[in-house]
């Protein structure tokens, strides 16, 4: 996805998602993709997961899977599609679903 088309997406979205370039692997084998990723902000760990199992519910109907990782009170959100090693408009498009939970 070209930078351009990535800007567009994200002024779409309601929240400030942060475009993350991963470097290249090792060998220059892979790697090198861009994610957008969000944190989210809660009272407390019970309604941090209950968030992110609304983020699962809603990732298995999408057949899109993002990663999630929980820190007590925060949900780090990063989306990408793994088939192509980078962003999609459906990434886009999941985050934008998100933000509505």
């Amino acid at each position: 996805m070209e930078p351009t088309d990535i800007e567009k997406y994200l002024a779409e979205l309601k929240s400030s998602w942060n475009v993350v370039t991963s470097p290249p692997a090792r060998g220059g084998a892979g790697g090198g993709g861009s994610k957008i990723s969000q944190e989210f902000k809660f009272k407390d760990f019970k309604e941090a997961i209950a968030f992110v199992n609304k983020i699962a519910e809603l990732a298995e109907n999408e057949g899109h899977h993002p990663d999630i990782h929980i820190f007590y009170n925060k949900v780090l959100v990063e989306i990408w599609t793994h088939f192509i090693g980078g962003l999609s408009e459906n990434d886009f498009i999941l985050a934008s679903k998100i933000e509505l939970l």
